[in-house]
C-alpha cells in the first residue's frame, strides 16, 4: 500500500476571490503546487511498487499508485489470477513515468518476474499452496505460468486420476505446490497432485481399515492395462487382474469393462499395510462347470472354439469357461511327430469327442482322430504284402527314408530298399522331403504299427542281368569316379559301379590311375547277392604277360618234341606193319581151318 500523505487546509485562503476566478499571487500558486507534489508517491523508473486496481474491463486494468496519473495493464498478465477484482493489490513495474503521450507506463508481469525466483524459493521452502496459468501442452505434461516464470508440470503430477485429456487443461488457473527447482537449470516443477494427496490419504486410511476379505464393493473403472482393470473404490484403488475378470479366456480387459463404468467386485487378497488390494469380478458369478450338463460323458461329441494354441495341443471352449485340452497326438492317427497348428488354429469352430472328464478338479480332454476309423484295423487289407502304393516322403534318417501312405499310415523304406544298382549314403541324395515316392509293401507289423516298405522292388533286379554280362574276366571299358584309402570306385556300363584295390590300378608304365580316368578293366570277381564286383586294370597286362610266356614256353616244348620225332617214328612204324602182316596171315589161316 502507498503511504497516505496528510495535508491541512491553508487558514488565509480568499475562497471569495477563488469563486470570482481571480487567481492567487505567485507566492500563492508555488505553494498549492508544492503541497499537490507533496501529496504524491515519489517514484523512479525500473522500480517495483504496490499498485490498486481501481477500474478492470475485458482488455485492461487501470492501477493507482498514488502518482499523478494512473498505469493501464493489459489483463493477459493477470490470466494466471481469474479472480482478480477492484481494490485488490498488486505489484507493478515503472518502465517509464511518462511517456510522448504523458502515460505512466506499468508492467505486472516484470514486477513479478523481478521477484518470481524469490517467490518460487519462498514458495518450496514454506510449502505453499500458489497459483499458476496452463498455458499450453508439452511433451509429457504441461507448462505453468507461475510468477511469470514457465514451470514445469508433468502429466502425472495433474490429477490422481490418469490424465486421458490434457488439452482440457490448458487456459486454466490451478493451485500448485512447488515440489522441485533447479537454480542452475533455472527450472521449476510443480504439481497439483501433491494438493489433493493428502486429503485423499485421510480418506484412504478410513477405507482401507474398513476392508475384509470377501467384502462385496462398489467401484469404478479407473484405467485398463493389458494385465488388469484398476478400479477406484472411492479414494483407494484395487487391481482386478486379466485372469479375474471372467471365467472365460479374456485377450484384453477392454473386452469385459470400460473406462469410468460402475460394478461390484469382491475382495480377494490385500497385504498387511493394505496397500495393494486384489479385487475379482469373476467370483460374483456361478462357475460354469456347475452349470455344465450332468449327462454329458466320455465318448460324447462336443462343440468349440480353438481358444489357444501350444506346440502339445490346442484348448477348446465348449462353454464360456469350459475348456478341455486335444493333445496333439489325439489329432491324428500318424505316429510321427507334429505340431499341432499343422491342423488347427485359433478361432476354428471343431467337434470333438471327449475323452476324459474330471469335474471335481475341472479337467476334460478331448480328440478329434477318434472321429476317424483307426486306419490300422485293417491295414491287412488295404495295403496287402506285395502291394504297389504312392506315398509321401515326410522325413530322413541316415536308415532310410519315412513316408506317409494316408494320415496315421507311415512306413520305412531302408536306404537297402531305394535302388538296385546305386549306393546311396544318405537318402537326400535319392528324393527330398515332399517329394512323392511309388513303394511296394514288403513287411506288415500291425501290433507296432509299422510297415516295411521298397522302391527298388518295383523294377526287375539287374543284377540277374549283370551276372550274364559282367562275368569273371570279361572285360569292360570303365571310368574312376571316386578315389579312396582303399582303392576307387569305378563306374561301368548300364549304371553299375565296380570296386578295384589300389594294387589293381596300376597301369603298364607303372603310374597309379587318377580320378575320371577311362580305363579298361577286367573282372576278377562278381558276387550277385552282395551285389559286389571286384575289378583290375593292372591284371589286363599282366594276364597278356603271362599268356605270351606261356605261348614261348608251348612253341619251345612242340620244337623240342619235333627233333625228336624222326628217330623214334621208324621202328615204331615198321614193327607195327609187321605185326599188322603176320596177323593177316595168322587171320587167314585161321578161317581156312
Amino acid at each position: 500500500m502507498t503511504e497516505e500523505v496528510k495535508t491541512s487546509p491553508l487558514a488565509d485562503f480568499d475562497w471569495d476571490a477563488y469563486e470570482k476566478g481571480e487567481t492567487q499571487g505567485e507566492k500563492t500558486r508555488e505553494e498549492l503546487t508544492k503541497t499537490y507534489d507533496e501529496s504524491l508517491n515519489t517514484v523512479k523508473d525500473k522500480e517495483v511498487i504496490e499498485g490498486t486496481i481501481i477500474a478492470l474491463n475485458k482488455r485492461e486494468a487501470v492501477v493507482n499508485i498514488g502518482y499523478k496519473s494512473d498505469g493501464i495493464i493489459p489483463m493477459n498478465e493477470f490470466r494466471y489470477n481469474p479472480d482478480l477484482k477492484v481494490g485488490d493489490t498488486v505489484e507493478v513495474f515503472i518502465e517509464n513515468q511518462e511517456d510522448k503521450k504523458g502515460q505512466l507506463i506499468l508492467s505486472h508481469r516484470k514486477a513479478r518476474a523481478s521477484r518470481s525466483w524469490e517467490r518460487v524459493n519462498q514458495a518450496l521452502a514454506n510449502d505453499e499452496i500458489i497459483k499458476g496459468y496452463i498455458k499450453c501442452r508439452t511433451k509429457g505434461g504441461m507448462i505453468v505460468d507461475v510468477f511469470g516464470i514457465e514451470a514445469f508440470l508433468p502429466g502425472s503430477q495433474i490429477d490422481v486420476k490418469p490424465i486421458r485429456d490434457y488439452d482440457i487443461f490448458v487456459g486454466k488457473t490451478m493451485e500448485f505446490k512447488v515440489v522441485k527447482i533447479n537454480e542452475e537449470f533455472k527450472n521449476v516443477v510443480v504439481s497439483h497432485k501433491a494438493l489433493i494427496e493428502a486429503e485423499l490419504e485421510q480418506q484412504k486410511r478410513e477405507i482401507i481399515a474398513k476392508l475384509e476379505k470377501g467384502q462385496v464393493l462398489e467401484g469404478t473403472v479407473k484405467n485398463i492395462t493389458g494385465y488388469g482393470v484398476f478400479i477406484d473404490l472411492g479414494g483407494v484403488d484395487g487391481l482386478i487382474h486379466i485372469t479375474d475378470l471372467s471365467w472365460g479366456r479374456v485377450s484384453h480387459p477392454e473386452e469385459v469393462v470400460q473406462l469410468d463404468q460402475k460394478l461390484n467386485v469382491v475382495i480377494l487378497d490385500f497385504d498387511d499395510e493394505k496397500k495393494r488390494i486384489a479385487l475379482g469380478l469373476k467370483q460374483l458369478m456361478p462357475h460354469p462347470w456347475d452349470a455344465l450338463d450332468a449327462d454329458l460323458k466320455v465318448g460324447d461329441k462336443v462343440k468349440g472354439k480353438v481358444v489357444v494354441m501350444a506346440d502339445y495341443g490346442a484348448f477348446v471352449e465348449i462353454a464360456p469357461g469350459v475348456e478341455g485340452l486335444i493333445h496333439v497326438s489325439e489329432m491324428s492317427w500318424s505316429q510321427h511327430l507334429r505340431s499341432a497348428q499343422d491342423f488347427m488354429k485359433v478361432g476354428d469352430e471343431i467337434e470333438a469327442v471327449v475323452l476324459t472328464l474330471d469335474r471335481e478338479d475341472r479337467k476334460m480332454s478331448l480328440g478329434i482322430k477318434q472321429l476317424k476309423n483307426d486306419p490300422w484295423e485293417e491295414i491287412d487289407v488295404k495295403y496287402p504284402i506285395g502291394s504297389k502304393h504312392t506315398a509321401k516322403v515326410r522325413n530322413f534318417t541316415n536308415f532310410g527314408v519315412f513316408v506317409e501312405l494316408e494320415e496315421g499310415v507311415d512306413g520305412l523304406i531302408h536306404i537297402s530298399d531305394l535302388s538296385w544298382t546305386k549306393k546311396i549314403k544318405h537318402p537326400s541324395e535319392f528324393t527330398q522331403i515332399g517329394a512323392d515316392i511309388d513303394v511296394q509293401v514288403l513287411e506288415i507289423d500291425k501290433n507296432n504299427r509299422r510297415l516295411s516298405l521298397g522302391h527298388k522292388q518295383l523294377e526287375e533286379n539287374p543284377w540277374d542281368v549283370f551276372e550274364t554280362i559282367f562275368t569273371v574276366g570279361s572285360v569292360h571299358e570303365g571310368t574312376i569316379v571316386e578315389l579312396l584309402d582303399k582303392g576307387a570306385v569305378i563306374a561301368l556300363p548300364y549304371g553299375v559301379e565296380g570296386f578295384a584295390t589300389p594294387k589293381h590300378l596300376v597301369k603298364e608304365d607303372g603310374t597309379q590311375a587318377k580320378v575320371d580316368e577311362k580305363l579298361a578293366f577286367k573282372v576278377i570277381e562278381f558276387n550277385k547277392d552282395s551285389k559286389r564286383i571286384i575289378l583290375s586294370h593292372s591284371r589286363i597286362f599282366e594276364d597278356e604277360a603271362k599268356a605270351e610266356k606261356a605261348e614261348v614256353k608251348k612253341a619251345k616244348r612242340a620244337a623240342k618234341r619235333q627233333e625228336e620225332a624222326p628217330a623214334l617214328t621208324t621202328p615204331i612204324e615198321k614193327t607195327t606193319l609187321g605185326d599188322i602182316e603176320a596177323l593177316a596171315a595168322l587171320k587167314e589161316q585161321l578161317s581156312k581151318k
